[in-house]
């Protein structure tokens, strides 16, 4: 208990670059078609930590893969972090459960920016969140957003990292968004914050 798994084969595996050069761009009306899309989750039970995005982006609805919009720093935090040996690709998303690891997001359906969401929505999606959690019984839940959180979850003061209240019997974090956009962060600071997680997810 209390060690992120490894995960993966011994087998030679593609490097993230080589896997992002192989992708085809999703094409400007395919990204119109993929708003208001869902994406599966990738989850599973006993998790030693959930995160849990905001909602998908347009690119991830068009291609099936959390956080994968170009430009977004979730797999390179997730790296920098210490939570995976290298960093990965979104399409190699379905990896992550070998590390203990898994995505989901507060409101399901996709759109282009999340300030497009409702706090009606974001209430009910914390409340989804709460059953999924109840259900999966990860240890730890990551909330990808200090603003989706304190709407969500009516927590106006929150700010980022360990949480007094726990979810559904799982401690909860909470990290800053990883997106481009978000200018607060660098790469440097965002890693630095996912690896605080990671350090009390093993202690």
């Amino acid at each position: 208990m209390g060690e992120i798994r490894a995960g993966g084969s011994g087998q030679r595996r593609r490097t993230g670059e080589e896997l992002a050069a192989g992708q085809r761009r999703p094409t400007r009306e395919e990204l119109a078609a993929a708003a208001g899309r869902t994406l599966p989750d990738v989850i599973a039970p006993g998790l030693d930590v959930l995160f849990v995005g905001i909602n998908p982006g347009l690119w991830s609805a068009a291609t099936g893969w959390h956080f994968a919009r170009p430009g977004n720093r979730f797999w390179p935090a997730l790296h920098r972090g210490g939570f995976t040996p290298r960093q990965l690709h979104p399409s190699e998303q379905d990896e992550l459960p070998g590390y203990g690891l898994g995505i989901t997001n507060m409101v399901a359906r996709a759109s282009a920016r999340a300030d497009e969401l409702t706090a009606a929505e974001l209430v009910e999606g914390a409340e989804i969140l709460a059953g999924k959690v109840a259900r999966y019984r990860p240890r730890w839940v990551a909330v990808v957003g200090v603003t989706a959180y304190r709407i969500g979850f009516a927590r106006p003061k929150a700010g980022f990292g360990p949480q007094p209240e726990p979810l559904a019997g799982a401690r909860l974090w909470v990290l800053p968004n990883p997106s481009g956009l978000n200018a607060h962060f660098t790469p440097e600071t965002l890693g630095a914050a996912f690896a605080e997680l990671r350090a009390a997810a093993t202690g």
